[in-house]
């Protein structure tokens, strides 16, 4: 069985570190896990596929900007024939305080443009989400300066440590379900 997780987020080293960025953040310390995981670059993402019992799991960092992820994650459902209840898309929160995360197994897209044109890509708003807080610390008129910002050096431990359970929730989706992950990881 075949499962895509895509971490949103913008290429280029300027924006690395980035509050936006913790998609493909998550992505990468979760391929840390699993010996000879790499990204390379493939069409419209950097892809790495790992094996974890049984299942194979296609990480996908889509080189299209987070505002027009939809294209890359079509795309890759559709070259890998994935059905989109076997879709996790990992976002940045702003409505969440820094290192909440709560899933969702379809909705709005909370005013993120990424989640609005991966709706509008696919025609509905049926696919998994686990979405990460960034806290919304930002004065009026601020809000594109915070989210394209650094993390702080305090920020990035409490991020770092939140990645774990990420890759539990992962790991936890693409065997037992998104209904049972729920379950196990909402309001933890």
């Amino acid at each position: 069985m075949k499962y895509l997780i895509v971490g949103l987020g913008n290429i280029g080293s300027e924006y690395e570190n980035t509050r936006h960025n913790i998609g493909f953040m998550a992505l990468d310390y979760f391929a840390k896990e699993f010996e000879g995981a790499k990204f390379t670059l493939e069409r419209q993402a950097y892809i790495a596929e790992v094996k974890h019992k049984g299942r194979t799991i296609i990480l996908a960092k889509p080189t299209t900007y987070v505002n027009l992820s939809g294209k890359a994650v079509k795309y890759w459902m559709d070259k890998e024939k994935i059905p989109v209840e076997n879709i996790l898309v990992i976002v940045d929160d702003l409505a969440l305080s820094l290192g909440a995360i709560r899933m969702r197994m379809n909705g709005g897209d909370g005013g993120h443009n990424g989640l609005t044109d991966i709706i509008a890509t696919l025609g509905h708003n049926k696919f998994n989400r686990l979405r990460f807080g960034i806290g919304d610390n930002f004065s009026r008129g601020k809000q594109v300066d915070y989210v394209l910002g650094k993390w702080s050096e305090g920020e990035l431990s409490t991020i770092f440590l939140r990645f774990d359970m990420v890759n539990e929730i992962i790991k936890s989706f693409t065997t037992i379900g998104m209904d049972r992950t729920m379950n196990a990881f909402n309001g933890k």
